[in-house]
């Protein structure tokens, strides 16, 4: 669900992109420029999040962290990513893999010395 919940503002902000430039250049934006531009934000988003607080978006309302013996780097970050990256494009098996793992890690932790893991200080949302 975390994931979900990441995808919708990540889709969020790549609606905003495309209004920006299509405003500003005043017809359709199209191209491998537009689509790397995309890219280069949802590996922005993620990098940002998981150094700045070892949570997304997404983690935060599951109450979900990333831990890690070391802090997270860009490297480590980036490997994360690909991680991710390989295991939703391989039918989600990299996710999947948590079922068989011993230590409940994905291709994603695997790769990058890291373990999602529940966060019992992340604050519950107050209701309303």
């Amino acid at each position: 669900m975390a994931m979900i919940y990441d995808a919708l503002v990540v889709l969020g902000i790549w609606v905003f992109t495309i209004v920006l430039l299509v405003t500003i250049r005043g017809d359709a934006v199209v191209g491998a420029w537009v689509q790397s531009l995309l890219f280069i934000e949802l590996f922005a988003f993620f990098a940002y999040f998981w150094i700045k607080r070892g949570q997304t978006i997404g983690m935060l309302a599951w109450r979900l962290r990333i831990v890690s013996t070391e802090p997270m780097t860009l490297r480590k970050v980036l490997m994360r990513f690909l991680g991710a990256l390989l295991g939703g494009a391989c039918l989600f098996i990299g996710y999947l893999w948590i079922l068989f793992d011993a230590e409940r890690r994905s291709w994603s932790d695997m790769l990058s010395g890291t373990h999602v893991v529940r966060d019992p200080k992340t604050p519950k949302p107050t209701k309303a």
